[in-house]
């Protein structure tokens, strides 16, 4: 089980930017943001779930200001294919670029529905659903 994960991204301003409307699709949104100052390293921002916080957690998915190194993939579960198509379209609407869209993946198991962009630096995002259509 994963409790959060995140990106380095070069451009922090504009990553929030294009993660807060990509992820809104799905139901994340900005939760909190710390400065270098709070810190002691560098910006971040976390997004997460608008039930996170009350319930306790901490956001689930983090960007951190800096040099960002390889790309990495990140998927983000959803409960149904609309969600991944409306996480495409406005991910693509946010300045991300194409790398997979809505569809069915059977080479992965027979109801893997995903989407895939790539986010200003190039990390690999996507949307999936699981369930049955």
């Amino acid at each position: 089980m994963i409790d959060h994960t995140g990106v380095v991204v070069s451009d922090f301003e504009a990553s929030k930017a294009f993660y807060a409307t990509a992820l809104g699709a799905i139901g994340l949104t900005l939760l909190m943001e710390f400065p270098a100052s709070v810190t002691g390293s560098t910006d971040v921002a976390g997004f997460g779930a608008p039930e996170t916080l009350a319930q306790g957690l901490s956001p689930e998915f983090w960007l951190a200001r800096g040099t960002p190194g390889n790309a990495v993939h990140v998927a983000f579960l959803v409960a149904s294919r609309r969600l991944v198509e409306s996480f495409h379209k406005a991910a693509l609407g946010a300045g991300g670029r194409d790398n997979g869209a809505p569809g069915l993946r059977p080479h992965y198991h027979p109801n893997y529905y995903g989407a895939f962009v790539l986010d200003p630096d190039g990390h690999n995002i996507e949307a999936v659903c699981h369930a049955p259509a």
